[in-house]
């Protein structure tokens, strides 16, 4: 942990700093939520987690230490049914996730805090999250919240993934493995199989035309519908170099979003 990161630990502060914290004008905190859950026989279980926490505290680094802008203790178990089939993975129930984050969100909005920000790189809780960010703007009417994908937005994305592994590779793919080479080298194994091509399971688990896994039209599959190695994508070509690439614009990314958000007084209350 750098000292900035730690500055930015709402859980370190003492009970008086926290409650002048929350009324500092847009005072925001950051939630990053992961997951642990298999990430085929080359990555982590906890990828997501890693990602979230790790690429936010580098964000944080690079905004002024003026910013009213604190961050939790990761979420490091999540909503992810679809990957129960493998061993290692831990999922918690969608109602359970929806009650963690209403009853902390709650507290946060008690103390005083206009925002909170839940910063998210596990795909599979999109959906529940963004869910749980309405229920709790209903119950904390004086608090902002936004639910955030890490990886959605980035546009400088797609010049550094190929097409067919941004429609495909949804999960332990091209991306999410070079990411991994490029923060944590040392945690990704050489097994890094091609699977998920949904026609060699099962050819009747190929979308009809007009539909699709995930995007406008999705499905709710299961990992093992689609893949043996728990891989969905293909990693076969993933290096530091192209992680590193993908760090920098993700950083980036971010960086611009929380500039922005945080020298305005938006969304509104």
């Amino acid at each position: 942990m750098t000292n900035t990161s730690r500055s930015r630990r709402f859980d370190l502060l003492a009970w008086p700093e926290a409650s002048k914290a929350a009324k500092e004008k847009g005072s925001t905190v950051i939630w990053p939520f992961g997951a642990c859950e298999q990430h085929g026989p080359q990555l982590p279980l906890a990828t997501d987690s890693l990602f979230s926490e790790i690429l936010i505290n580098k964000v944080l680094e690079r905004l002024s230490k003026s910013l009213p802008i604190w961050t939790l203790p990761s979420q490091s178990i999540g909503f992810s049914p679809e990957h129960s089939s493998f061993p290692g993975t831990l999922s918690i129930p969608a109602t359970l996730l929806l009650q963690l984050v209403m009853s902390v969100g709650e507290q946060l909005a008690h103390i005083g805090f206009s925002r909170l920000i839940l910063f998210n790189a596990h795909g599979g809780q999109i959906g529940l999250l963004e869910a749980a960010a309405r229920e709790l703007r209903v119950k904390a009417p004086s608090m902002s919240v936004l639910p955030c994908f890490l990886w959605r937005g980035v546009s400088s994305l797609d010049e550094l993934i190929p097409p067919g592994e941004r429609e495909n590779g949804l999960h332990a793919g091209l991306a999410e493995t070079s990411l991994m080479l490029s923060l944590f080298p040392e945690l990704v194994g050489r097994d890094r199989p091609v699977d998920g091509d949904h026609s060699s399971v099962n050819s009747e688990a190929t979308p009809p035309e007009g539909w699709s896994l995930e995007g406008k039209v999705p499905c709710a599959w299961l990992t093992k519908d689609l893949s043996k190695t728990g891989v969905i994508g293909d990693p076969s070509c993933s290096n530091q170099a192209l992680g590193k690439s993908l760090e920098e614009a993700l950083v980036d990314h971010w960086v611009k979003l929380l500039t922005s958000l945080m020298s305005s007084n938006w969304p509104p209350v």
